[in-house]
């Protein structure tokens, strides 16, 4: 292999000024492309997202106004009330987070996870809140696990913005004599974990036994989508989620001809909250107004009817109003 000559610098430039050349090329050439260190991006995103002069900007908390981003935990697979389509995420809590950012001059970004980790997730700071048609509960408030009982976390507080209840559905001609919590002893029915569907499941099972009949056989699922999937194949007999949920599935899966309701008016209705860590007083106060805001404004009551849950419409924002 022949030696390669080394290169030297042209007559009357040292090699100090070549470095220094070198220094400004690269300097010019970063400054075309952007500096895209994690920082630089950082701070471009929240130029981009930040306006000072929103009504409730200079409510936020320092951290929350530097990088102008709130990070919301949320199980964006929940028609209606959080999903995706065509890769944007959609839906009720989306719509209502945006028009909410607008008060608040910051943006707020959905993150998905399973519905079961977002308290894990606020707890380990990976988000700042939760909001995931999340219902708002006194063992959520106080962080006690409802099928223990044992205390596992400081709890959150909630923001209630909507009043739901939880409705039941079969295959469509197939109801099997389901219509209402009573009928499914014995029966087999899917629901997403860690919901309200899932704790009135396993309390009706409870009672099924007590009163001498078969305990309710419940496959409790990561999201809605696959206890639908399971009903859709004849897995299960029922699913159980959120009125809003299962109407939305009811009217669109299959055109219409998959799903029907069952057992009448919707039970156990209880507030949509959007949950705070215990410690984030002053964002919860901010996000407080800002609901505050959009329903004093209106915004609030055209999301509602855009996804036909006006019925689910709050009276007043209340701080951990659920029981």
């Amino acid at each position: 292999m022949t030696a390669r000559p080394t290169r030297r610098p042209a007559p009357g430039r040292s090699r100090s000024a070549v470095a220094a050349a070198t220094a400004v090329a690269a300097a010019l050439l970063l400054s075309a492309c952007g500096d895209q260190t994690d920082a630089a991006i950082a701070k471009r995103e929240a130029a981009k997202n930040r306006n000072p002069d929103a009504p409730l900007f200079k409510l936020l908390p320092q951290d929350i106004q530097d990088k102008a981003m709130i990070q919301v935990g949320s199980d964006i697979t929940y028609k209606p009330v959080e999903f995706r389509t065509n890769g944007k995420v959609t839906g009720i809590d989306p719509d209502l987070a945006e028009a909410m950012g607008k008060e608040l001059g910051v943006k707020l970004n959905f993150n998905n996870a399973t519905f079961d980790t977002l308290m894990g997730g606020m707890k380990s700071k990976r988000y700042d809140i939760a909001m995931s048609a999340m219902t708002d509960t006194k063992d959520r408030q106080e962080g006690v696990d409802s099928t223990t009982g044992k205390k596992v976390s400081d709890g959150v507080d909630f923001i209630d913005y909507l009043d739901v209840g939880v409705s039941i559905y079969t295959q469509k001609g197939k109801t099997q004599g389901i219509d209402g919590w009573e009928a499914l002893c014995g029966k087999k029915i899917a629901v997403q974990r860690g919901t309200v569907s899932h704790d009135l499941a396993k309390d009706q099972s409870k009672k099924c036994e007590e009163s001498g009949t078969d305990a309710i056989s419940i496959e409790a699922f990561d999201n809605d989508t696959e206890a639908q999937t399971r009903l859709r194949t004849g897995g299960v007999d029922a699913v159980s989620s959120d009125y809003p949920v299962a109407a939305y599935a009811v009217k669109t899966s299959g055109g219409g001809n998959d799903f029907q309701l069952v057992g009448g008016a919707p039970v156990k209705a209880a507030p949509y909250g959007i949950a705070v860590p215990k410690d984030r007083t002053k964002l919860r106060d901010a996000l407080k107004a800002a609901m505050e805001a959009i329903v004093k404004k209106g915004s609030y009551a055209q999301v509602l009817k855009k996804w036909n849950v006006t019925d689910a419409a709050v009276k007043e924002v209340k701080l951990n109003g659920g029981s």
